[in-house]
């Protein structure tokens, strides 16, 4: 279906009424009644015979099909700022000024976040833009195309420099293959007001939040999240919604990553207006975190069947996933959840059989996905024996929950390494399963501790059956772990 998906980009995910109403006529006279929100906080539509025809009609809006997307949306946690734990220095207003300064269409996917929030992901860009403890100041982590690993830019940026840094980074990076090069050539083309590290990035844990349903924000304001269980937003209940926005003052609507939309600021006057407005057109508030916590592809019947058979299953069996999120993917990529359950492919022959799906299953290290690490639970898994694997899976995370902090650490000359623990991490370069020594592999009788050096040559990717000798070691990276007691 994705090759037949069109995509509207909406930079940070952030758009007035008026914009949104605009979208909309656009789609409309595509003929089209909805349209779905995408993972990075754009907007998807099927490609139909008329749009062309109207594409001139909104040259304001830059269109392109997703299989064959030549700009990337800019990612921002703009829609968690004042309604879920925040750094104190950044709110609405700073994200909105920067998100301004982008005056050219990236080709980079950038991502600018809170390390406080939990509702969008920081590290799935190949420049992420994460706050700092310092006023107006962010660490850059850098996971750029073709360069041999992945880290931190060696300085802090300010607030002001993040546009111009992001361009110039885009226009040189392909002329150096080291981070610490290209830190050099972007010092030497901008004048800018960095600011160098005294400490590395501290990411605490959070649970999951729930973010759909009117809820108080400060003394006298709500903030709505609204949820479609099929992705499918009906453009009717948009227009009507966009002209209530107008009519309260509302000036934003925020896009989730998780397909999803947040509407902040709605006036503590106004509230029973919005809720019979919603009553009215039938909208259901308050899902299930059971039905929430899923990150799905867009428009895939598959996926969606599958989500429905598990929250069936959970529904059924009492079983509580507070704070966990799950998705549901056809390959290896960048995930940001803390259970991934992978589709393998279909055998490419199979003579008159019919051959039932298989899955594999995937959790981050310690159920955090900033870890960004991730271990294999379960191979070659039919469908029926899914739901008591994640369930398991969710008592797993209820038993360490609250155990251990984690903090990503950029080592540098002001940093003490003995603070940090290098991290002896292998990955497989062609499913992206990931060998760490701390954890071992007890699947296949690797005990806690072993290098990988210490592997037997027999050794192979537990997901993908890729040889040790294919494994890539991950450097750069260094990661320190606390324990609250």
């Amino acid at each position: 279906m994705a090759s037949e998906l069109l995509r509207i980009l909406i930079k940070g995910g952030v758009l007035s009424p008026s914009e949104l109403k605009q979208i909309i006529h656009l789609i409309e006279s595509s003929g089209l009644d909805y349209f779905h929100f995408g993972s990075r906080q754009d907007i998807l539509f099927p490609k139909t015979e008329k749009l062309e025809l109207v594409k001139a009609q909104f040259p304001q809006f830059n269109i392109e099909e997703l299989s064959k997307k030549k700009y990337q949306n800019i990612v921002c946690s703009y829609g968690a700022a004042e309604i879920f734990p925040s750094t104190p220095w950044l709110t609405g207003t700073s994200y909105l000024y920067i998100l301004e300064q982008f005056r050219y269409k990236p080709t980079l996917e950038i991502n600018i976040c809170d390390p406080q929030q939990r509702l969008v992901p920081l590290f799935t860009g190949n420049l992420n833009f994460i706050a700092s403890p310092h006023d107006d100041y962010w660490y850059l982590h850098l996971n750029l195309p073709q360069y041999e690993k992945e880290d931190y830019y060696p300085v802090l940026i300010h607030t002001w420099d993040i546009a111009t840094i992001a361009q110039s980074i885009e226009e040189l990076y392909e002329e150096a293959n080291r981070i610490d090069d290209l830190f050099h050539l972007v010092n030497n083309s901008v004048d800018t007001n960095n600011r160098t590290f005294d400490e590395g990035l501290s990411i605490p844990f959070y649970p999951f939040p729930y973010y759909e349903g009117m809820n108080r924000m400060g003394l006298d304001q709500y903030w709505l999240g609204l949820y479609w269980r099929d992705n499918r937003y009906n453009l009717r209940f948009l227009k009507a919604m966009c002209d209530l926005c107008l009519a309260c003052k509302i000036g934003k609507i925020c896009i989730t990553p998780w397909k999803s939309f947040i509407v902040k600021g709605i006036p503590a006057e106004h509230k029973i207006t919005w809720e019979k407005f919603l009553g009215k057109n039938g909208i259901n508030v308050r899902h299930s975190s059971l039905e929430l916590n899923w990150h799905l592809p867009v428009d895939d019947t598959d996926a969606f069947e599958l989500k429905r058979f598990m929250v069936r299953n959970f529904d059924q069996n009492d079983i509580s996933t507070y704070g966990l999120t799950f998705s549901v993917s056809s390959y290896y990529g960048k995930n940001f959840t803390s259970v991934v359950i992978v589709k393998n492919p279909q055998p490419t022959i199979v003579g008159d059989f019919q051959v039932r799906p298989t899955y594999n299953v995937l959790y981050s290290q310690n159920f955090d996905p900033n870890t960004r690490v991730y271990k294999t639970y379960a191979q070659d898994v039919d469908k029926i024996d899914l739901p008591p694997l994640l369930m398991e899976l969710s008592q797993l995370y209820f038993d360490q929950l609250g155990e251990a902090t984690k903090v990503v650490s950029h080592i540098s000359e002001e940093i003490d390494p003995k603070e940090s623990v290098e991290m002896d991490i292998y990955q497989c370069p062609a499913c992206w399963t990931q060998y760490d020594s701390l954890y071992g592999d007890p699947a296949q009788g690797i005990p806690k501790g072993t290098p990988f050096e210490q592997l037997p040559e027999t050794y192979c990717c537990p997901t993908c059956e890729a040889p040790k000798f294919s494994f890539l070691r991950k450097t750069g990276q260094a990661i320190s772990i606390s324990t609250n007691l």
